[in-house]
């Protein structure tokens, strides 16, 4: 908890470092949506897709056609089978590059990494989790809104605490859905 408590207090000192800097180039706000996710590398499983919610702030400062974007994100992630559910919720902070083009699309690119805030069982599972989001965006006024694709590169398992061979490869992956509002 301790280093959530410190990646908060180092996002937001950022966030209000860069509102000092011109408003025409800033953009800083709230978002939410749906997660679709699923476990990739472990189709003997055979989980389905489970629906789960993502919200948090974000912050952007724009540079012609290219704009760098930070967000703080709650995300609810995991997979379903017949068997069991897997439920993570974790703590991100993505950092992407946006391509503006056609003066309202985007196309988002980048890297996320995120903390493990609860999970019921701690001992099998990562507490970081490290992949790559490739989507598109849309500015529509002050309203944003993105679907992204999460390419999970790390296992969420800790592999030896876990002695199934269909979890030794598994990752995190999702589609998301979000739509936010920018106050500037």
């Amino acid at each position: 908890m301790k280093n959530t408590s410190q990646l908060l207090l180092v996002v937001f000192i950022g966030f209000f470092t860069c509102i000092t800097m011109k408003g025409q180039n800033l953009d800083f706000g709230i978002k939410a949506g749906a997660n679709f996710s699923n476990l990739s590398d472990a189709e003997s499983l055979d989980f389905d897709s489970k629906t789960g919610v993502t919200a948090g702030l974000f912050v952007a400062a724009r540079f012609n056609m290219l704009s760098v974007q930070a967000e703080l994100l709650y995300s609810q992630q995991g997979a379903e089978s017949s068997l069991t559910d897997i439920e993570f919720d974790y703590v991100q902070l993505p950092i992407l590059a946006k391509l503006h083009f056609l003066r309202i699309l985007n196309l988002q690119f980048g890297p996320q990494f995120g903390y493990l805030a609860n999970y019921d069982d701690y001992e099998n599972s990562e507490k970081l989790d490290f992949s790559l989001l490739a989507g598109v965006g849309a500015h529509l006024g002050q309203f944003r809104i993105d679907a992204r694709y999460n390419f999970g590169l790390t296992n969420p398992f800790n592999n030896e605490a876990v002695n199934i061979d269909d979890f030794q490869s598994a990752k995190n992956e999702y589609f998301s859905l979000a739509i936010g509002y920018s106050f500037l």
